[in-house]
């Protein structure tokens, strides 16, 4: 093996190290929380030195907060940027949004998120701030605006779109919140995608003018 390849290693190990790090971290948060994790837990679980970690983050706030943005606000950004860029109705398209964060909630390391955060909020409160900033406010202006232009386009009733927004997330939470703290002592599992796919059904219809989209 020459010089140039092995350094070309190198680098592609070292570019991808702080990705590492931040999936030991979620693993390490959503088995132990957020207050009882320490970074040689972390360190331990990605297989490096608690030295390494110092190289990329500062402290297990520094890779939460990263970690905030590197998984949620980059699927809701993308959620986003596809409902900005969808010209159908909008009944069509607060049905594709909705799959979507309900197929995102349903993602074995979004899901720790919802539980993460409401469990730690109340002793970290940068958390929960830094979690609605980031992340909710992002979806629910999203929603609030395919719902103004249903409501413009004469497709949903006269509602109120925040309002209305809050009330298209809340059942996708629930959903998320059972399925990482109450589904271990059910006799079955929730079926997540009928429950999602009954909700969206229910909620589109629900705001159609005249009861039917």
């Amino acid at each position: 093996m020459n010089q140039s390849t092995t350094s070309l290693r190198w680098k592609r190990r070292k570019e991808a190290r702080p990705a590492e790090l931040l999936d030991a971290a979620m693993s390490v948060f959503a088995e132990k929380g957020f207050a009882a994790a320490r970074l040689d837990d972390i360190a331990a679980r990605a297989g490096v030195s608690k030295g390494t970690i110092y190289l990329y983050y500062s402290s297990k706030e520094d890779m939460l907060r990263a970690l905030i943005k590197a998984i949620p606000v980059a699927r809701v950004g993308g959620i986003a940027k596809l409902a900005e860029a969808d010209t159908g109705p909008a009944d069509q398209t607060l049905r594709k949004v909705l799959q979507l964060i309900g197929a995102a909630l349903r993602d074995p390391v979004l899901i720790q998120f919802p539980r993460l955060i409401i469990g730690e909020g109340g002793n970290f409160p940068w958390i929960a701030d830094t979690y609605r900033k980031e992340v909710i406010s992002l979806g629910i202006a999203t929603l609030s605006g395919i719902i103004s232009k249903g409501i413009a386009q004469q497709r949903f009733r006269a509602v109120d779109p925040k309002n209305a927004a809050f009330g298209a997330i809340a059942p996708m939470l629930f959903a998320a919140i059972w399925r990482t703290t109450f589904e271990r002592f059910d006799d079955a599992p929730l079926d997540a995608q009928a429950f999602i796919d009954q909700h969206i059904e229910t909620f589109v219809r629900g705001l159609a003018c005249g009861g039917e989209s």
